[in-house]
This record gives C-alpha cells, structure tokens and sequence, in this order.
C-alpha cells in the first residue's frame, strides 16, 4: 500500500472516533429525556485491496484501507417492548376498577364513617321502638322521619353513583381524542422516518424514540399490535381491529345518541359505522351495529387478554345506563351479560334492589293492616293512599331497553330510588297512621310484621348468589361484596405495578443512558482519534522526508 493511501486509513480512523463521540454527546445531553433510546454506532471495514492472488495459499495478500462506519443504531428489546405496553395497559384497566370501587366506598363512607348503616340502623331502631308503643305519637313520628331520613340517604348515595358514571362518561371523550391524536402522530412519524431513511444510512432515530413513546402511551389505552416494514412504517392494530396504516389512521368516533338514550358516549370505528348524507351533503352516522370497538359481555380474564386498557375499564366500570333492580330481577342472562362486570352498576342494582324492597315490604305491610285509615273508613280513599313510601312520578318509565320483548319505556320502574319518596300525607302528619284497630286495640299483627319483614331471610344480592339474607345482613352482605372486590382489584393493580415497574426497569437498564459507560466510551474513541492523528503525523512525516530528500 503507498504512503497515499495510509493517509485515507488514518483518516477513516478520525472520521469515525469523531462520529462516536457525536453521538456520545448526544446520549449524554439525552440522559434524562423522557423516551429516549441510548445509540450506539456500528463500525465495519472498508473494502480490501487485494495485493496478489493465488490459490496455492490459504488466504489472498490483502491490505486493509481503514475504518468504515456503517450506522447508529438504537439499542432496544422488542421482547420488553412488547411486554411493557401490554402490561402497562392491564395494569390501568385494574387501575380503573380499583378507584371506581374505592368512589363507591366514598359514596356509602364505609371507611370515613357509617352514614348509610346508621340511616338503615335507625330505620330498624324506629320500628322496634314503634313495637313497644305503637300507639304512641312520638314512636309514629321517629318512624316516618327515620323513613324519609332513609329514602333521602339513599337518594345521595345514588346520585353519586350517577354523579360518577358522568365523570367517568366525561373522561371518554379525552381519552379517544388521545387515541386518535396518537394515531395521527405516528403516520406523520413514519412519513418522516421513511423520507430521512430511504436510500440512506442515516437513522432518524430521535423520531422513531418519539414514535414508540407513543407507542407506550397507546398501549395503556387498549390492546395494541404493531409491526414495522422493511421501509421503516409501524403499524397498529387497535383492539384487533386496523388502526394506523402506511398511508392513513382509522379514527375512533363517539356517539350518544344512537346507542345509549342517557346520553353515554359510546365508542365507535368511524370507518365501519353506517352513514347516510342529508340534502345539505352532511354524512350523518344512522348507525354503528357492527362498528363496536369493545365487546363488553366477553368475560374479563388475562388468559384471553381481555383485561387490557383504560378505554375498556372506564366503558365496563361506567355501563351504558343507570341500573335499578330491574337490571337484577329482569332474568340472569341479562343480568351476567350487562351488568355484572359493571362495577357502578352492578352497585346501583344490588343497592337500588335493598331499598325497593324494603320500601315495596313496607308499603305491603302498611296497606294490608287492619290499622290502615282507608281500611277502616272507606271515604278516606285507597289503602295505598297511606302507605310509607309513593312513586314521585307515577307515568314514569324506564327509557333503556331490558330486551327484545321489553323495548325502551315499556316497563314500569316501579319503587327505585330515584322514583319513590315518603308518602306526604304522614309527613305532614305522622299519626295519621295511627296502629290503632277499629276496636281501639294496638295493631300488634302489624308491628310484628313490620319486625318480621327486617329479620326475614329472603333477599339475595344478585342471581349468581344463593345466600339469602334479610335487610339486616343484606347492606352487610352488599358492602362486604364491595369490600371484597376492592381487595381484589387493589391486589391486582399492586401486583401489575410490580411487574410494570421490573419490565420497565428491565428495559431501561438496554435502553437507558448510563453516564459511566458513556464516559468510558467517551475516553475510548477520544483515544482512537488521537492515535488516527498520530498516524497521519507519521505518514505525513515520512511523505515529506521522502519528497525532500529525492528533491535534494
């Protein structure tokens, strides 16, 4: 090789410690940047040149012409990747769950107190006391106030319910805009990757940091699968169904109209939904059967990866409607397809069938006795007219559909919570109930069934208990179920954080910056270059001796 060419070794050399220390720069002034990827470059050889050529060697006379550095790379595990974001999202759907059952703890102030235990307490109190002197006007007032003091606490604790299904409702629409924001981010990504890549050995690596940021953040809404093309385009599936594209992004639309007559918002691919024009030219949605993005009746398990991501956990811990007793006593089928994995609904039915029945066992007891005003002098009107509780509305119907045979406000909601209140009659007057027979006698038949009907053990939670309890036990029964799914959502989470935290820390022990190591590499290549600077020195040195000492 002539001394020439050494030169172009030595400057192979300086070229490529300078690129390495440019992107050790680089990870060094990255070190603490959310997403980022540690880069590495990958040095080969330049071509041989080949001396002499003969088959009688192992090998050809060859001489190396210097360093050549082929790429910087990314130092990533698609492995992690992929465990990280599937991870990270069921670890948000149990995330949801855990703080929608910790709200309804709030709601019935289990934890902070007993609210709601002390108003059904009292209830009971009351009708014990009433046991002793029925006849009594004080005894008759506590009951009605106790009564009315009920009702009005289930009243908050049910609108509360109702008050969080519509937080929960709001927080849909950020979160869809999210998706689709993520979505659009990552085509222009890839538009960008294949357009700095294409026919080049440049890597627009801090575009393709941002692009799998993204791809984090999409994972913990839902259920993702993702592959990258030769050419450098990623993409994604959402929920099973085509999401971003090579060249466009399948956006998720919302609807509250069609589906949900609360005004819920339901999610939806816009690509599949049925449209129609108006004579405007306006593309109106008249339907989006078949555009679902979620089945919500598939049961929840980590087995079928069916417990994966936000969207999904507030869509089943909010329901599509605000569920009363109806929801439990309409037939299991419906109960286990619509509500039973709906952790506000479930509550609003097993809570709204305590107090109907309650307020239903009541009113039965009332009107049947012997002591009833309108029994004992019919001119006073109907036995119903004095009873405990009344519907507020009685035109009122529920506006959801139960099934095929029973359309939107064909049935009657009967006692709910939301419907009842005391009857104002004894409001205005507590004794007019008097618990007086028309001989003068106390109503002891009376008393002792309103005693019996709080002791009586007929009432089960839900379809899928057989455990029968009286009112007593039912509200324990309700908060223990509670309670217990609390426990177990919060273990859940706890345990998902945990393998969370190791994959991510797994992960960032390949892809994070370690300042030490670079600074080694750092010392390492600054070495190399002075060593490649030295060498053209001597090259340089003896061009010159020899130019000088054959021109004297």
């Amino acid at each position: 090789m002539s001394l020439m060419a050494n030169l172009y070794v030595g400057s192979s050399g300086m070229q490529t410690s300078q690129n390495a220390l440019n992107t050790i720069a680089h990870n060094m002034a990255n070190l603490d940047t959310e997403g980022y990827t540690r880069q590495q470059i990958s040095l080969g050889t330049k071509a041989y040149q080949t001396l002499e050529q003969s088959n009688n060697c192992i090998s050809w006379k060859q001489i190396g012409t210097g360093v050549n550095y082929n790429n910087c790379k990314q130092v990533r595990s698609t492995f992690l990747d992929s465990s990280y974001r599937q991870e990270s999202g069921r670890y948000a759907f149990y995330d949801v769950s855990k703080k929608a059952i910790e709200e309804v703890e709030d709601q019935l102030q289990e934890m902070n107190g007993t609210e709601f235990a002390e108003s059904l307490n009292n209830l009971w109190t009351a009708v014990q006391e009433l046991a002793k002197d029925p006849t009594s006007a004080v005894t008759q007032s506590a009951l009605v106030t106790r009564a009315n003091e009920f009702l009005t606490r289930a009243k908050s604790v049910y609108d509360g319910l109702v008050s969080y299904q519509e937080n929960l409702d709001s927080s849909i629409t950020g979160i869809v805009n999210d998706i689709n924001n993520y979505g659009d981010r990552i085509r222009e990504l890839n538009e960008d990757i294949v357009n700095i890549e294409a026919g080049r050995q440049e890597k627009a690596n801090d575009l393709r940091d941002e692009r799998n940021l993204l791809l984090d953040m999409l994972g913990q809404y839902g259920k993702i699968q993702y592959s990258e093309d030769a050419l450098g385009n990623v993409t994604v599936l959402f929920e099973g169904s085509s999401f971003v594209t090579t060249d466009h992004v399948n956006h998720i639309g919302i609807d509250t109209k069609l589906e949900s007559s609360v005004g819920y918002a339901t999610p939806y691919w816009e690509y599949a939904a049925v449209k129609e024009y108006d004579r405007d030219g306006n593309e109106i949605v008249t339907s989006i059967e078949g555009a679902h993005i979620f089945d919500l009746s598939q049961t929840v398990s980590s087995s079928i990866n069916t417990d994966i991501g936000k969207l999904k956990a507030v869509l089943l811990a909010r329901g599509d409607h605000n569920a009363t007793y109806h929801d439990i006593t309409e037939s299991e089928e419906y109960y286990n397809r619509n509500i039973a994995q709906s952790v506000i609904m479930n509550v609003q039915a097993e809570f709204d069938q305590m107090v109907h029945n309650i307020m239903t066992e009541i009113n039965k007891i009332m009107e049947d006795a012997e002591s009833n005003p309108a029994t004992m002098d019919n001119s006073l009107g109907k036995a119903s007219d004095f009873s405990m509780f009344i519907v507020s509305n009685p035109d009122d119907v529920i506006v959801y559909d139960i099934d095929k045979e029973h359309p939107a406000g064909s049935v009657s909601t009967g006692f709910t919570i939301k419907n009842a209140q005391v009857n104002p009659i004894l409001l205005s007057d507590p004794t007019t109930f008097t618990f007086r027979t028309v001989e003068g006698n106390e109503d002891i038949a009376t008393i002792n069934a309103l005693k019996e009907a709080f002791t009586k053990e007929q009432y089960t939670l839900n379809p899928n208990v057989s455990t029968r309890n009286n009112f007593m036990t039912y509200y324990n029964s309700f908060v223990s179920q509670i309670a217990g799914s609390g426990d177990v959502y919060n273990s859940i989470a706890e345990a998902q954080e945990q393998t969370v935290s190791s994959i991510s820390a797994a992960r960032e022990q390949i892809v994070g910056v370690s300042s030490d190591e670079e600074l080694e590499y750092m010392i390492q290549f600054q070495n190399a270059y002075n060593a490649s600077s030295r060498y053209i020195n001597v090259v340089s040195e003896m061009l010159e001796h020899l130019v000088s000492t054959l021109g004297s």
